[in-house]
Order: structure tokens, then C-alpha cells, then sequence
């Protein structure tokens, strides 16, 4: 059974990956908008990687006898300058991502709810691969600059990406 503070506090990760989800999806509108259909689907991914991420909180609070609670998401943003700008939004939210979870583990410890802190080890680990991929594109795109043939090239490699649900749950 889940302790009250944990039951809150996953709830809450529950709603803010659900939200990670809905900025995701806004920046797909927002690439498709700009005619930069590989960083579009490079964000479809990324929706499902949320919204699974959200899935597996979801069913671990149930796993352990707790109730889902959904709350509002909130409306994301829908335009940025650049590609660069959006990723750099992308950085800046999955670094917010990196502290919600460390402050998770942080409460598992405190409350000594092992099971929670064992189960929250995966999104730590998850964590540190999506800065340093996001990471990687922001580099890449500070040295494209303003060079359209370096962009193009970037949104035929982003393109490329493919959600594998079995792939992302291991």
C-alpha cells in the first residue's frame, strides 16, 4: 500500500508526463507547421515515450493498491523562433523532468518506501539519456546555425526515428 505523501507525489508525475506528452505533440504541430516533417516525427516519438512513461506510473500506482487521480494538463506553448529554440525548451523541461524524479526518489528514501524507490531507478536512468540525446540535437544545431542544407540534413536523420514500445520499456 502507498503512503499518502507517495500517492500525491506520483499522481502529480502522472499528470506532468502526461503533460511532457502534450508539449511534445504541440511542438509536432509545430514542426509540421515550419515544413520540417523529420523533427515532426521525431516528436510523434517522443508522444509515445511520454505518454508510456505516464503509463507505467499509472500502473504501478494501481500495482500497489493506490488510486489514480487526473488532474488538468496544462496548455503547452505552440510557437518557437527556431528549431534550436524549441530544443532548447526541450532541454530546459526534461532537466525540470530530471528534478521531479530526483525529488520522487528523494521522498522514497525519506518515507522508506523501498518498492517505489526501486521502481523509480528505470526513470533516473531514463533521464540521463533523454538530456543527453536532447542535449546532442541542441549541439548539433548550435553548429548548423544558420546553414539551411545542415538543417535539412538533420530533419532527414530526425526523420528516422521510430517509437518501439518494447524497445522503450526495456
Amino acid at each position: 500500500m502507498l503512503k499518502k505523501k507517495i500517492l500525491k507525489a506520483l499522481n502529480e508525475q502522472i499528470n506532468a508526463e502526461m503533460y511532457s506528452s502534450y508539449l511534445y505533440l504541440s511542438m509536432e504541430s509545430y514542426f509540421q507547421s515550419v515544413s520540417l516533417g523529420g523533427f515532426a516525427a521525431w516528436m510523434r516519438a517522443q508522444v509515445q515515450e511520454e505518454l508510456m512513461h505516464a503509463m507505467k506510473f499509472y500502473d504501478f500506482v494501481n500495482e500497489r493498491g493506490g488510486r489514480v487521480t487526473l488532474n488538468a494538463i496544462n496548455k503547452p506553448e505552440r510557437d518557437w523562433e527556431s528549431p534550436l529554440a524549441a530544443f532548447q525548451h526541450i532541454l530546459r523541461h526534461e532537466q525540470l523532468v530530471t528534478s521531479l524524479i530526483n525529488d520522487l526518489v528523494d521522498l522514497a528514501a525519506r518515507e522508506k518506501d523501498h518498492a517505489t524507490g526501486i521502481f523509480l531507478q528505470w526513470f533516473v536512468t531514463e533521464q540521463v539519456e533523454e538530456e543527453a540525446t536532447v542535449g546532442e540535437i541542441v549541439n548539433r544545431l548550435e553548429l548548423i546555425g544558420n546553414d539551411s542544407s545542415g538543417l535539412f540534413f538533420l530533419d532527414a536523420e530526425l526523420g528516422k526515428r521510430v517509437f518501439n514500445a518494447s524497445q522503450a520499456e526495456a
